[in-house]
């Protein structure tokens, strides 16, 4: 197969230097923007970047293979890299850090319809008309909570506490 090293080289190197840059950034935990979603799905460029690169350049590939030295340090990569997958599978997961939003939402979105109006300061009904405005159809009564509503997941919860308890920060804002 006739590879062209004008195009799978310049990609090779822009790849890594993506790779190396966003992947020195996660390791200080710096997720700025795009950093995160741009090493997950680039590194395919730098993948097909050095898959043609070994191609088009794979005798040379093959005589560096050859040296003790060389099949050492690749070695110890795939070895650290077994290792790893091994861990995966076998080590505790870490338990990941929730995020700081996760403790007052989920008191919210636990707390009974009543109580949630009083923080709102609106009268039941008006938090119920709220919750209806915000596209939810189920039945709701005074023992009704968000997460019953929203389910399980933080994030429901929280984009429907923001509508409910967002539209009186919207009437108030009105008011003034």
């Amino acid at each position: 197969m006739n590879v062209n090293r004008e195009w799978v080289t310049p990609i090779t190197m822009g790849a890594f230097a993506l790779m190396a840059v966003t992947g020195v950034l996660m390791f200080f935990g710096l997720r700025p923007g795009l950093i995160v979603p741009a090493h997950e799905w680039l590194s395919w460029a730098f993948l097909i970047g050095v898959v043609g690169h070994v191609t088009a350049n794979f005798l040379g590939f093959k005589r560096h293979l050859n040296s003790r030295r060389a099949l050492v340090i690749v070695g110890g990569f795939v070895a650290v890299l077994v290792l790893a997958m091994a861990a995966a599978k076998f080590l505790p997961k870490k338990a990941e850090k929730e995020p700081g939003w996760a403790t007052p939402v989920r008191a919210l979105a636990t707390a009974p319809l009543p109580v949630l109006a009083q923080v709102a300061r609106v009268s039941n009904e008006e938090l119920k008309s709220r919750i209806q405005a915000a596209g939810v159809t189920a039945p709701v009564s005074d023992t009704t909570t968000v997460a019953d509503l929203a389910g399980t997941d933080y994030e429901q919860q929280k984009n429907l506490l923001r509508k409910v308890l967002g539209s009186q920060q919207a009437a108030s804002g009105a008011k003034e």
